[in-house]
């Protein structure tokens, strides 16, 4: 049995160049399973999973896996991770099979656990056909599956990967969704994106960031919680349809043979014959992100 893990970033802050203020003290505990981590472009998702892949340094906070603290001591944790990152790239005139060895042969593996283990994640990603084919010729979702499959060569225990189902078909982005689901049996998993349908088939824990800070954190049905009594749906005109949108977030529109059908948050019924419905999280991601319209203040907090 694996000994219990932890990864803890503690009151995290990252000031890029002009000050700018990419994560504002965050704090953020990561035991073994899948954490997915939900946010909008800009929120410094990208730069916070750089943080814990050691990849980038904190400005200021803490990151400690299992208490070492790897921003001075990063290959306690290099050891054991894996990272797929937004902008993975690639030498174009090597095939899979040549990258991947290349790659196993920086991580430490032997040559002939090397070849196993690639035989595997090529045949794991759907790639085994066009092993041999030079990267350069690779379309983007081929490329997103060399990227998952580097990020696998070790058997890490810390996976790290960011808006992984990029570009992959929907029988793709299913196939590694259900992968790191089992993965994350027995590791930390932290799995980053804006897309939220990748997040709820998956994660069990689910924390949402935006403008660098934590929002929400908690279980689907806590965070489903929040927004109880506070999604509609209605069926107006379209000039009806057109006065909604401006006054409320809304999270859907539906044209029918008898009119829009509307689907928004709101604190009371919008209109006389809005229908309460049950939240989705795609209700809380619009309800708690700053600039979506609502205004997170009304919203409860999550307990942890």
């Amino acid at each position: 049995m694996q000994p219990q893990m932890m990864l803890e970033l503690i009151d995290v802050t990252k000031l890029y160049r002009g000050r700018k203020r990419a994560i504002d003290g965050l704090t953020l505990e990561l035991g073994a399973g899948l954490l997915g981590l939900l946010g909008p472009n800009g929120a410094g998702k990208s730069s916070l999973l750089r943080i814990a892949a050691t990849v980038t340094r904190p400005t200021s906070g803490k990151i400690l896996f299992n208490g070492t603290d790897v921003v001075a001591r990063p290959n306690e944790l290099r050891q054991t991770l894996g990272y797929l990152p937004q902008d993975f790239g690639v030498y174009p005139h090597l095939s899979a099979r040549e990258f991947l060895s290349y790659l196993a042969a920086v991580k430490g593996l032997s040559a002939r656990s090397a070849r196993s283990r690639i035989d595997e994640l090529l045949e794991l990603v759907n790639l085994t056909e066009a092993a041999k084919r030079p990267l350069g010729g690779y379309s983007g979702g081929m490329l997103r599956r060399v990227g998952i499959a580097q990020a696998l060569l070790a058997d890490p225990r810390v996976i790290v990967v960011d808006e992984p189902t990029a570009g992959l078909d929907p029988e793709e982005r299913v196939r590694f969704r259900n992968l790191l689901s089992d993965l994350a049996a027995d590791r930390i998993v932290l799995l980053s994106t804006h897309i939220v349908s990748d997040i709820e088939s998956v994660a069990s824990d689910i924390a949402i960031m935006a403008q660098g800070r934590l929002r929400r954190r908690g279980t689907p049905e806590e965070l489903l919680g929040t927004m109880n009594g506070q999604v509609w749906e209605t069926v107006v005109d379209p000039a009806e349809a057109a006065r909604l949108q401006a006054r409320y977030v809304v999270s859907r529109t539906i044209r029918t043979a008898v009119g829009v059908r509307v689907r928004l948050l709101s604190s009371g019924p919008p209109t006389a014959d809005a229908i309460g419905v049950p939240p989705d999280l795609e209700d809380v991601y619009l309800g708690v992100v700053p600039g979506s319209g609502a205004h997170t203040s009304e919203l409860p907090a999550v307990p942890r």
